[in-house]
């Protein structure tokens, strides 16, 4: 049985993975894994995850590492992390991409050989991991990218404005459909596909005259990539006269429309406290991290509506794919303690909600260490079930209140018979579908 029709809540954890490799005066990059010397813990990263009782977890292979140069590919530490994953019997879910692209790749997302470039990246990445990796997501958050590398020129390739959004968004989508068609072309019947995207809710003063148009864009884009790789995007749809006036043709409209991909599982990742935007009337803010809006913390009724919103316009089983606040580790809990309930009431009220992920494993450094000349340190997160701590020579990961209560979560959704037999003997109880540990093999026909 598929892993997410069994019935189950799985329970699962993220590894930030944001990776923004190009600099310009004024910008350093980001990649997380470097910020957070993943690239050395890796193998006790994932061991981390296991003490816990993770079955999945939301992980990304850094393109710019294994495509440093065009036609040249290193696998060598992927490799290892993929063995690790096999021996520990965490089931991946593979982000293809996560913000950014190798910097061979001019002009990023915007550059016109970008889809076919990062198909063929997810092929070779499918058939060297088939053995241990099936899971996959082909965008993380796509609706985001085309935010900030489109409309508000935050990332490359630097675009602003609804054209900037529009070109990325549709550059991004194609991408995304030729992605997980080359995926299924490797694994066929054997591949799932997870997508994800964030929640955007807004509230406030959206019916104010200087808001009303905005408002009701955004009340629409948020869904704009997901609908347009699931064909969803005709004449009648809301954004359709935008996606015209700013030259998107019938024929592509078209072509996504053929070419449809559907979500097995439709992630949603949700922030109680960055989810749901205001709009204040009498105040102009442009939205993103250069000209925030104010936010409303809305807790689980939002999060709640945000799930059943996804399950009902995609046809899909749903999952948490990320969430948090960023807190002391006892509003940490609090939070843990009261998203987990509110999926199990949209489960028990007929929603099917199959995953529950808490982000990250352990903490992260905010993006706003790209801008700025300070030490990581000064942009740490509190997020994790874990503490990154500074020593004199490596970041520690430090054990907090929380990995207990997500251990204790994790524990109560397996079958009771597991908890009995294997808590007994101090234990985390594998579920019936998390995958046994095995030896990865991988292609060396020197085209992999």
């Amino acid at each position: 049985m598929t892993w997410y029709r069994d019935g189950l809540l799985h329970f699962g954890l993220g590894i930030e993975n944001t990776f923004i490799p190009q600099e310009r005066p004024g910008e350093r990059a980001i990649d997380e894994y470097a910020l957070t010397e993943h690239y050395d813990q890796w193998s006790d990263d994932l061991g981390l995850a296991a003490s816990v009782g993770a079955e999945f977890m939301r992980w990304g292979i850094p393109w710019h590492v294994v495509s440093p140069e065009r036609g040249r590919w290193d696998w060598s530490w992927t490799d290892r992390v993929m063995d690790r994953f096999g021996e520990l019997g965490i089931r991946p879910i593979v982000d293809i991409l996560h913000y950014g692209t190798p910097l061979w790749i001019d002009d990023q997302f915007a550059h016109p050989d970008y889809p076919q470039h990062v198909a063929e990246y997810a092929a070779r990445a499918a058939e060297r991991y088939r053995d241990v990796a099936t899971d996959y997501t082909p965008v993380n958050e796509p609706m985001l990218h085309s935010l900030f590398s489109g409309e508000y020129a935050y990332w490359p390739p630097y675009r602003q404005g609804t054209a900037g959004l529009v070109e990325i968004a549709t550059a991004i989508a194609k991408g995304f459909v030729l992605t997980q068609r080359a995926i299924a072309d490797v694994l066929g019947d054997r591949a799932t596909f997870v997508h994800v995207d964030a929640s955007m809710r807004y509230a406030g003063d959206i019916d104010a005259p200087e808001h009303w148009e905005t408002a009701r864009r955004y009340a629409h884009q948020g869904f704009l990539v997901e609908d347009l790789v699931t064909g969803k995007v005709d004449d009648r749809h809301p954004l359709s006269s935008l996606l015209r006036s700013r030259g998107v043709s019938p024929g592509l409209l078209q072509w996504f429309r053929d070419n449809a991909v559907q979500p097995d599982v439709m992630g949603v990742n949700y922030y109680p406290r960055h989810s749901t935007e205001l709009f204040e009337a009498g105040v102009h803010h442009g939205g993103g991290f250069a000209d925030p809006r104010p936010t409303r913390d809305d807790g689980v009724d939002g999060l709640k509506e945000m799930l059943r919103g996804y399950a009902e316009r995609y046809g899909a089983p749903v999952m948490l794919a990320e969430t948090c606040v960023t807190d002391d580790a006892e509003t940490r809990i609090a939070w843990m303690d009261a998203s987990v309930s509110a999926v199990e009431q949209l489960r028990a009220e007929g929603t099917d909600v199959v995953g529950y992920t808490w982000w990250p494993l352990f903490d992260m450094y905010e993006w706003t260490y790209r801008h700025s000349t300070a030490p990581r340190a000064d942009h740490l997160l509190s997020m994790g079930l874990f503490d990154l701590v500074e020593t004199p020579t490596s970041l520690e990961r430090v054990r907090n209140p929380v990995a207990d209560r997500f251990a204790a979560h994790a524990l109560r959704s397996t079958r009771p018979e597991s908890v009995l037999a294997e808590a007994s003997h101090g234990m985390h109880p594998r579920s019936p579908e998390r995958p046994t540990p095995r030896a990865v093999v991988r292609r060396e026909d020197g085209l992999f």
